[in-house]
């Protein structure tokens, strides 16, 4: 890694730090920022932090991956249907129950067994479609995704059709929130899967950058291309598994976040994965932070209304400079 990648890596850190006292700052009841007064009200602010965190960084990884896989600057998470699939899962949990006992609610717990349900099944059924000869197919890939996504999107209408609200109850997970009262095996697990997934991408940035050359140039360096697929592909599923069973779907960032590290840190993998890790946590807090001191006086506003308000026009502005950049 170049002294100057490195430094920038480390103003990265530096931002994100801030941020998270930022956010440990936000929240107070009496408006503006705030060091929590006791260290009982910083640890139970501390588990929305580390979702925060840990979902940001999930997708910013997975965004890169996605994009070395299908050699395609515009591919986010969203094309695999895992957003969709989970949704689905949860929309299943609360019919499931609304037919059991009436009742429109289901326990946190329960819509998160769901989402990790519909989410994984989702997976395994595009990556049925797509294998082939030891591989993933990544024109089948897109398609199939898109496929299985519209497909879980109007199954998850339906079932909301049946219930007696109409998918109120289940309404905040689909507009995108962050949830602290996830049981604390699913923050241990999704930490540790997070840290496996991301230290394994960064070890295998080399092959990763010459994959993105010529099929016949990748593999005349000795790049196995059908196996390094299948595990981008695995290892994208799964952090975009995690980020959405944590917090719901969360547009943009995985689009937004490779692209801006990208310009600021060149097109290698190694620190663009490092950088995008960074950066996306640092995008998710930040967002948090906003919409957690944000007083409207009847609730949180969903983090991903305001992904999806802010982060179309940044897109276009970064998608803007890199076609200037790509024209000189």
């Amino acid at each position: 890694m170049k002294p100057r990648q490195a430094a920038i890596l480390l103003g990265f850190l530096g931002v994100l730090a801030l941020l998270v006292a930022l956010h440990l700052a936000t929240g107070d009841t009496r408006g503006g920022l705030h060091w929590p007064e006791s260290g009982a009200v910083a640890r139970l602010r501390l588990p929305r932090l580390a979702i925060a965190g840990m979902v940001g960084a999930a997708l910013g990884v997975a965004g890169v991956l996605l994009q070395a896989l299908l050699r395609n600057p515009l591919a986010s998470p969203d094309l695999l249907g895992v957003t969709s699939g989970a949704g689905l899962g949860v929309t299943v949990v609360v019919f499931a129950g609304s037919l059991a006992s009436g009742h429109l609610s289901a326990h946190p717990a329960a819509q998160t067994l769901g989402a990790l349900a519909g989410a994984g099944l989702t997976l395994g059924s595009i990556l049925a479609w797509t294998h082939r000869r030891g591989g993933i197919d990544v024109v089948s890939l897109v398609l199939v995704g898109v496929i299985v996504g519209m497909t879980c999107s109007g199954l998850t209408l339906l079932l909301h059709h049946m219930l007696p609200d109409q998918g109120f109850s289940a309404r905040a997970w689909f507009l995108g929130s962050l949830n602290e009262n996830h049981p604390a095996w699913l923050l241990w697990g999704s930490g540790a899967m997070l840290g496996l997934c991301v230290t394994g991408a960064i070890l295998t940035a080399p092959e990763i950058d010459a994959a993105c050359l010529a099929e016949d140039e990748a593999r005349s360096v000795g790049v196995r291309l059908p196996r390094l697929r299948m595990v981008l592909f695995g290892a994208s599923g799964v952090l975009s598994t995690l980020a959405v069973v944590l917090a719901g779907p969360i547009g943009f960032v995985g689009l937004i976040v490779p692209h801006a590290v990208r310009l600021v840190l060149g097109p290698r993998h190694r620190p663009l994965l490092a950088g995008s890790a960074l950066a996306g946590a640092a995008t998710v807090i930040a967002a948090d932070a906003f919409v957690t001191a944000l007083p409207l006086g009847h609730g949180r506003l969903p983090i991903g209304v305001v992904m999806a308000i802010v982060g179309g026009p940044v897109f276009l502005v970064l998608l803007r400079s890199t076609l200037r950049r790509a024209s000189l």
